[in-house]
């Protein structure tokens, strides 16, 4: 699987990298396709978490880090070509998420019999079997349900992504613990959008689905009509379209008619019912969107804000400041580091940090929000200059602003990645063939470049390693370069 080379005559070629500092590692390149069976990298346990049509989801154990991790399986001969092409859809638009309340993918296998897809393990249960327990949630509880709901229907709107199917069994609890992460999941009806054009698949859950999707006429703004409903179903413990069948549902969803007129209603806030009315717009020109849902009155109402812990996000935006990795080995090699070895457990300070500097909820930072977070521990001059420079420093993907991973790389205690066992861990993952050493080849896989990128920059990244000139990296390298990496961040660290 790894990356063709340039030949000779094409190094100069301007469609080719020759330049190593344009080479990128990000969350989006780390999830690679592997041909073979999944079983030399996971354990897969029975029973089955749940089964579909065509395949199953089951737990798997990675047998390096021994992370447990949802691996749903899905089998070829069962499948249809339209359904195997719809879930290769899927796997790429997951590689392009980053948001806390998004389902995370590490991996895609595919061998004869099957295709199988590596995503984080939510153990919490679904937001559906939380309404049946509860019969309704307090407006707090559900505002701040709705409002992790809504950040990421807003990442996904803004990276032009439309869901069609958000319902509550597609929102996950990540744990059982109280005030654990919501996840929304299965993103085989989801698709990349064009703003100018109008959707015409009827896609959806009759008791969630927009009446404009019954049209086969529909935009981006299906998904905020289905967050009305949850909302409204989160207040009352009804849903607001009924009916004795699917059809019926439908008929009830196209009059688009409910009302706040039941008992269960009384105690309701108005502006709770207001929102739920902007959301339930028929025309969805009027219909509010997610980035003004999050905005509203009531959200900022009910959802306590995280309160800011001075020390803790000094320490944050310090480690942010000074990082600063020289070679692009070592950014690479942090990066998946970071990714695939940090614990939940280890993110999740950084988790209350990012959310407390993200003001408008959408799971990015933006320049003017860091500002203002730097602001609280600095003047607002040195502020702006000090984000300025960062931005460049962690913008790794050049989208103009801080993305989630982005951010966990830059602020994560990189201390704890220079243990023996994490290291050791990190380079037998870089090391695919296990001989020993890291090539070329390997290399050009964790960047997931293709063959534009000319063969002079894949011999000058791994003689920034290679000290022994053999054109190889030896663990003993690997672990120097990491170690010296992280060093030279707390002597900077240290001087401050």
């Amino acid at each position: 699987m790894g990356c063709g080379s340039a030949k000779p005559s094409d190094v100069n070629n301007p469609q080719y990298i020759n330049d190593k500092s344009q080479l990128r590692v990000t969350s989006l390149n780390l999830v690679t396709e592997k041909i073979g069976q999944i079983s030399q990298d996971y354990h897969l346990l029975k029973p089955s978490l749940g089964k579909g049509a065509y395949g199953e989801v089951r737990k798997g154990i990675h047998k390096l880090t021994n992370q447990t991790r949802a691996v749903k399986i899905i089998s070829k001969e069962k499948a249809k070509k339209a359904d195997m092409e719809r879930l290769k859809e899927e796997v790429d638009i997951l590689k392009r998420l980053d948001h806390p309340n998004i389902i995370k993918i590490y991996e895609f296998y595919q061998d004869n019999k099957n295709m199988y897809i590596v995503t984080e393990l939510c153990t919490g249960g679904e937001l559906f079997d939380k309404i049946q327990e509860s019969s309704s949630f307090s407006e707090r509880k559900a505002a701040e349900t709705m409002k992790q709901i809504l950040s990421a229907v807003n990442y996904l709107h803004k990276s032009k992504i439309v869901h069609r199917d958000i319902k509550p069994e597609n929102i996950l609890y990540e744990s059982s613990k109280p005030n654990a992460l919501l996840k929304i999941v299965d993103f085989g009806t989801s698709r990349f959008y064009d703003p100018d054009v109008k959707m015409d698949q009827k896609l959806g859950t009759p008791y969630y689905i927009a009446p404009e999707v019954l049209e086969r006429k529909y935009d981006e703004k299906c998904d905020i009509w289905s967050c009305g409903v949850i909302l409204y179903i989160l207040l009352s413990g009804t849903a607001p379209f009924n009916g004795d069948d699917d059809n019926l549902i439908m008929e009830a969803v196209k009059r688009g008619f409910y009302s706040f007129d039941t008992e269960e209603w009384r105690l309701i806030s108005v502006e709770a019912k207001r929102l739920i009315s902007k959301m339930l717009e028929r025309d969805p020109k009027k219909r509010i969107s997610a980035e003004q849902a999050l905005q509203d009155d009531w959200i900022t109402t009910y959802v306590k804000k995280p309160e800011i812990d001075l020390p803790q996000l000094t320490r944050v935006l310090n480690n942010m400041k000074n990082f600063n990795v020289e070679k692009k080995f070592q950014e690479a090699a942090l990066t998946f580091m970071v990714n695939y070895l940090a614990t939940s457990q280890e993110k999740q300070e950084l988790l209350t940090q990012f959310q407390a500097l993200d003001l408008n909820g959408d799971g990015r930072l933006s320049r003017e929000e860091l500002v203002i977070g730097y602001s609280k521990v600095m003047s607002y001059t040195d502020a702006e200059i000090e984000v300025d420079k960062l931005m460049k420093q962690i913008d790794q993907d050049g989208n103009g602003s801080i993305d989630y991973s982005e951010f966990v790389l830059a602020t994560f205690n990189k201390v704890k990645l220079i243990e023996d066992k994490r290291l050791e861990q990190a380079f037998k993952l870089f090391d695919k063939d296990g001989s020993g050493t890291i090539s070329i080849d390997e290399i050009k896989q964790i960047f997931g470049q293709n063959s534009q990128v000319s063969e002079k920059v894949w011999k000058d990244l791994i003689q920034e390693v290679d000290q022994n000139g053999d054109g190889q990296i030896e663990f003993k390298e690997f672990k120097e370069i990491i170690v010296k990496a992280i060093q030279n961040t707390n002597d900077t660290d240290d001087k401050k």
